[in-house]
């Protein structure tokens, strides 16, 4: 009975990574990005400060959305259609988008912001 249960455990897992795989191939693609960079870049802007993401290690937030299934989202601050470039201007200086907002510009280079565009839309 272990050995079923340790079996089903190792699939689940394999089949886990592979979509993380083809999720993070998609999302490169889709905005020619690094998802990996992307997630060090998250964590080296704290953005886990106030955000809840998955795969963040700390990024517990409860300041702004939490950003799971964010590719998902019709619009990205509310406002605009969810377009990696519009995510990638939104996470470089969201007031250009909404002078209200309580986001802070962190200063992310459009490089960064291209990154983390990447690892967002890797999240399923």
């Amino acid at each position: 009975m272990r050995s079923r249960y340790a079996a089903a455990v190792i699939l689940a897992a394999i089949q886990l990574s592979g979509c993380n795989r083809s999720a993070k191939r998609e999302a490169a693609a889709m905005t020619g990005g690094d998802p990996d960079r992307g997630a060090a870049n998250i964590a080296t802007y704290g953005c886990g400060a106030c955000h809840t993401i998955p795969g963040i290690s700390g990024a517990h937030g409860l300041v702004g959305p939490p950003l799971a299934g964010i590719g998902k989202r019709m619009y990205v601050a509310g406002v605009l259609p969810n377009q990696p470039e519009n995510l990638m201007r939104w996470v470089q200086d969201p007031h250009s988008v909404n002078e209200a907002t309580v986001m802070p510009n962190l200063g992310v280079t459009p490089h960064d912001a291209t990154d983390i565009a990447a690892y967002l839309y890797s999240l399923r």
